[in-house]
């Protein structure tokens, strides 16, 4: 069974001792490598090329958000974890603009942090779920403070099983493929469901997934 390459990235070494202890008490997870701040981190993900690095936001030099940056864009088969004590959601988003998979508070680290491995190892995102629960609290009073209806309900059976498919990290293509449509088919019904949602990215279409518990953890 091939084993899940991992990459820790902290600027505190009784942290990075914590993780590595914690991962590798798991058969198929193997710590490659250990970074002390976002610009090793960036170096050694290209050197090593890891399944998936574990990084912290706050480091010298090259902060978390910045070496996610660098990392997805030289690694795109490379998922990233960030490890943040900070749950309100302008951190989630400028991790997920980054390219993120993941973002884990560490007060919960010690509880999800082999779920979350194992989650966007396949690709998949995974959020902390007090991270979820607070975007749904935050949807749910937007939507009554406006006297709007659920939105959701304003797409078909099919734009919801490609919204989905979407916000799961798959491409055009592989959801075409999935569900045995053309490309173009794909793009046609994304651009839908991004107008009647009223969303503007995929970063916006993640986060909405999410409030929605679209995305199941």
């Amino acid at each position: 069974m091939k084993k899940t390459r991992i990459l820790i990235a902290d600027d505190h070494g009784i942290v990075r001792r914590g993780l590595r202890l914690q991962l590798e008490q798991h058969d198929n997870f193997e710590v490659v490598g250990e970074a002390e701040d976002g610009r090793e981190a960036a170096r050694l993900a290209e050197e090593l090329s890891p399944d998936v690095v574990i990084m912290d936001v706050a480091m010298p030099n090259l902060n978390g958000i910045q070496a996610t940056t660098q990392i997805t864009k030289r690694n795109p088969k490379t998922s990233v974890i960030i490890l943040s004590m900070y749950s309100d959601e302008s951190y989630l988003t400028r991790a997920l603009a980054a390219g993120a998979k993941g973002y884990l508070l560490k007060d919960n680290a010690e509880v999800d942090l082999y779920r979350a491995v194992q989650v966007v190892a396949q690709g998949k995102p995974f959020f902390s779920p007090v991270i979820a629960n607070t975007l749904l609290e935050d949807y749910m009073r937007q939507m009554q403070q406006r006297g709007l209806d659920d939105s959701y309900d304003l797409l078909t059976d099919r734009e919801k099983e490609i919204l989905q498919l979407l916000a799961e990290g798959k491409s055009n293509k592989d959801v075409a493929v999935d569900l045995n449509l053309s490309t173009y088919t794909v793009e046609t019904h994304r651009t839908r469901i991004m107008q009647k949602l009223d969303l503007h990215s995929a970063t916006d279409l993640v986060l909405y997934a999410v409030r929605k518990k679209i995305i199941v953890f």
